[in-house]
């Protein structure tokens, strides 16, 4: 049991009830002062152990609302509870349940990788002892320990991204929350950042994870919830929501989401594209020959 909270050892003790939610945020609205509503009414919920991906176009409300669950920025509007206990409130239960590894590498640079996770467990209160072992099972089971006394400023992206997810894991939170963790990496970091994921969330953590791969979604979530101009607009599992929108598939149902259904496989360029075998840059080329033949002889006008 790597990444799941040890009773055995002296960490933080349980953040609630194992029936309440690890998340409920009810009603959250967030107005800057620009004018500009991130957030209007947002409710979303996760189940203690659940795995719920959050999906949609930029500027959608999803790094709001992380922040507000984290306490980095505070809704205009509406609850958040995190394991029963108020995460607007300051309560310190809340905080102590969740780990964040956001979309952007905010390690200090001057730090080594041992001292980052070191670091991170002494600001959540873990003695020294408790620190020195869980660093050691964080740096083996991400492949790190060859990497512990390098500064983070040497290190390679895809090794960056694993510090990043060591350290929200440091702490052993019961809600692991993760802004598109694998923007940028190749695909052999990729699998082997969605393996672990999926044992963390085996072994007991619930997980929030905003992406803009649909496959990665489809592949690691439980349930999914689209979220657009600040509002949930669909939520349900991948065969739900594509049966709402009326489409066959994941893809499909984003892209009715998001009014592009001329980018469909089943439909446009690149589902005639699909439907006869050949490359959707040969079946636009052909086209756009056909067009200027009619345009040259009459026939197109």
């Amino acid at each position: 049991m790597v990444f799941a909270p040890d009773p055995a050892e002296d960490g933080p003790p349980p953040t609630g009830p194992a029936d309440v939610p690890a998340l409920q945020a009810t009603d959250v609205a967030k107005r800057y002062p620009t004018g500009v509503e991130a957030l209007r009414g947002v409710s979303l919920r996760i189940e203690a152990g659940g795995f719920l991906g959050l999906l949609g176009p930029n500027g959608a409300g999803k790094s709001t609302l992380i922040s507000c669950i984290t306490g980095l920025a505070r809704p205009t509007a509406g609850s958040i509870e995190v394991f029963g206990h108020d995460a607007l409130g300051h309560d310190p239960e809340a905080r102590i349940a969740v780990g964040l590894a956001p979309q952007d590498i905010n390690l200090d640079w001057f730090l080594t990788v041992e001292e980052t996770l070191d670091f991170h467990g002494g600001y959540f209160g873990m003695p020294k002892r408790e620190r020195r072992a869980r660093t050691e099972e964080l740096l083996e089971a991400f492949s790190l320990t060859d990497k512990r006394d390098q500064r983070t400023r040497t290190l390679s992206g895809g090794m960056k991204r694993r510090v990043v997810l060591a350290r929200a894991l440091m702490h052993r939170p019961r809600l692991l929350i993760l802004d598109e963790p694998t923007a940028g990496v190749d695909v052999e970091l990729r699998l082997e950042l969605w393996h672990a994921v999926q044992q963390i969330n085996a072994e007991g953590t619930a997980i929030l994870l905003t992406t803009h791969y649909l496959e990665e979604a489809e592949q690691l979530c439980d349930r999914i919830a689209f979220i657009d101009g600040g509002r949930i607009v669909g939520e349900g599992t991948s065969a739900e929501l594509a049966a709402a929108h009326g489409v066959e598939t994941l893809e499909d149902a984003y892209l009715s989401l998001v009014g592009r259904h001329e980018l469909s496989r089943q439909g446009g360029i690149l589902g005639a594209a699909t439907a006869a075998g050949l490359d959707p840059e040969e079946l636009r080329r052909a086209r756009a020959a056909g067009a200027r033949d009619e345009a040259a002889d009459g026939t197109g006008r």
